[in-house]
């Protein structure tokens, strides 16, 4: 007599990344935050335990996209308040502010990636060592 509901396979784990693929997860963590946090926070999740290099840049991108954001949001909550106080007069210089830390990220991102992608770590100047 067959079993009319056969048990489904028990899942089995990923397979682990070549050493290209490390490289290459890695280096699209750093490139992925030229627009934002996203792309290295789903890197960072699915390879993490695939690839060491990859979970290691993918982490190193993240902390920095979080930073990033985190003087995004600050700037524009300091700035909305200066802007009132100075009857709008900060505006610009938040404009300035807000501009020249999009253009640190789109940078270092860049940087990160050339160093990633030739298989060096790359450690961000500044960034919140959030996760670990």
């Amino acid at each position: 007599m067959t079993d009319a509901n056969p048990q489904p396979a028990a899942p089995q784990p990923a397979a682990q990344l070549t050493p290209a693929e490390d490289k290459q997860w890695a280096s699209f963590a750093h490139l992925g935050g030229i627009i934002g946090f996203l792309p290295s926070l789903i890197i960072w999740l699915v390879f993490k335990e695939r690839g060491a290099f990859a979970n290691t840049e993918a982490k190193e991108a993240l902390n920095f996209q979080i930073t990033m954001a985190i003087a995004q949001v600050a700037l524009f909550i300091i700035g909305s308040i200066l802007t009132a106080v100075t009857f709008g007069l900060f505006a610009i210089l938040q404009t300035l502010l807000s501009f020249a830390i999009w253009a640190a990220s789109l940078i270092f991102s860049i940087i990160g990636f050339t160093k990633a992608k030739d298989g060096t770590n790359y450690r961000y100047p500044f960034a919140l060592r959030l996760i670990k």
